[in-house]
C-alpha cells in the first residue's frame, strides 16, 4: 500500500517521528511547515493523504481543512492537542476524515493511515509506477525498465532507485537512503550505500563512470535528475 503522503507540522520533532514511521511503512512522505505551504503543496502536486496539524502558522489546521475539501476529496486527518467533543466535530463538519489527539501512538497513526487510503481507495494509485527519462520503476512487480529493457535488481538495490526515482532532483544523504530504502536494518552503514549504487550503476547506466540516472553529489549523496541525460 504505497501512497503519497502530505504532513504539514510546525514541530520538527512531531515531523520527523510521522516521516519516519509512514516511510517505513513503504509511503512517499512530504512534510512542509505551514498551512500556506501545504495548501500550495496540494494544489501543485495532489498527494493521496494529508495529515495537518490544527496549530500551524499562517494559515491554521481548520482553515487549510475547509479550503481543500472545498477543492478536492483528499483524505484528511487532523492532528491536535484539543481533546474536547466540540473541537473533534468542528473538525469533522469541516471535512475530516479522522481526528487524532497529541499525544499518540505513531503506530496507531500509522493504522488509521491505512484505513483512510484503503477506505478511499487511493493506496496504490499512480505513485506505484515511477518514471524518469526512460527509467520506470514498478513498485507492485518489484521491476525496474531502463528504456524498455528488463534490469534485475536485488531488493536493496530497489530499494534505493525506488527512493531516488520518487522524488528526482532532490538530493538524498547516505543517512536518509538507509531510512527509506532499508527501514531499521541496523547493520547497514553508510559506506554500504556507496557499494550498492556501485552495484546498481553497473546494471541501469550506460557508462557507470558517467552516470545519467544515479548521481553522486558531492559532500552530500545522491540524486536522479529530472531529466537524465
Amino acid at each position: 500500500m504505497v501512497a503519497r503522503i502530505l504532513v504539514a507540522e510546525d514541530d520538527r520533532k512531531q515531523s520527523e517521528l510521522l516521516r519516519v514511521y509512514l516511510e517505513h511503512e513503504g509511503h512517499h512522505v512530504q512534510v512542509v511547515a505551514d498551512g500556506k505551504a501545504a495548501l500550495e503543496r496540494c494544489r501543485g502536486n495532489p498527494p493521496d493523504l494529508v495529515i495537518l496539524d490544527v496549530m500551524m502558522p499562517v494559515v491554521d489546521g481548520l482553515d487549510v481543512c475547509r479550503i481543500l475539501r472545498a477543492e478536492s476529496d483528499v483524505p484528511i486527518m487532523l492532528l491536535t492537542a484539543r481533546s474536547t467533543e466540540d473541537d473533534m466535530l468542528l473538525g469533522l463538519d469541516l471535512g475530516a476524515d479522522d481526528y487524532v489527539t497529541k499525544p499518540y501512538s505513531p503506530r496507531e497513526l500509522a493504522a488509521r493511515v491505512r484505513v483512510l487510503l484503503r477506505r478511499a481507495g487511493r493506496a496504490g494509485s499512480d505513485a506505484e509506477v515511477l518514471r524518469v527519462g526512460d527509467l520506470v520503476v514498478d513498485v507492485d512487480r518489484f521491476e525496474v525498465r531502463v528504456g524498455g529493457r528488463v534490469v534485475p535488481l536485488t531488493a536493496k538495490e530497489f530499494g534505493i532507485l525506488r527512493t531516488l526515482a520518487a522524488e528526482p532532483g532532490r538530493v538524498f544523504t547516505r543517512a536518509q537512503i538507509i531510512d527509506r530504502a532499508f527501514g531499521f536494518d541496523r547493520y547497514i552503514v553508510e559506506r554500504t550505500v556507496d557499494a550498492h549504487v556501485m552495484n546498481l550503476r553497473r546494471k541501469i547506466e550506460r557508462d557507470p563512470a558517467e552516470p545519467a540516472y544515479v548521481q553522486t553529489v558531492y559532500g552530500r549523496g545522491y540524486r536522479i535528475p529530472e531529466q537524465p541525460l
